[in-house]
């Protein structure tokens, strides 16, 4: 059985390898890819907090950020919130392909860099 600070390291270990991930599709030009996988790593930092701040180590099944962030102890401006409801957006591409077209048009070079940065 894993220990909550190993629950921790998963977490934060995959977060990384998505964001590394998230990197080479941007410099691939596979900009919406690219911000599904950036979501990912937000995702995934967020459920390694939701696992320190509470009991259990095994955080909600959810995808929604501002859900996930609301669970822990952490702190957030509402600009920082209306930036992860913002990313909530990119989580739908990898799992309903009828939401590719508008997400396309939407997320070019400039944009997804925005984003990225």
């Amino acid at each position: 059985m894993m220990t909550k600070e190993e629950h921790i390291e998963y977490w934060l270990k995959t977060a990384k390898e998505d964001w590394e991930t998230a990197q080479f599709l941007f410099q691939s030009k596979r900009y919406v890819y690219s911000l599904f996988f950036t979501h990912l790593t937000l995702e995934k930092t967020l459920k390694a907090l939701w696992v320190r701040d509470n009991d259990g180590s095994i955080p909600p099944k959810t995808h929604n950020l501002v859900k996930l962030i609301q669970a822990t102890n952490a702190s957030l401006t509402d600009e920082q919130i209306g930036f992860l409801l913002q990313f909530n957006d990119f989580q739908l591409e990898g799992r309903y392909p009828d939401y590719k077209f508008e997400i396309h048009r939407r997320c070019d070079h400039d944009y997804s860099l925005t984003l990225l940065n």
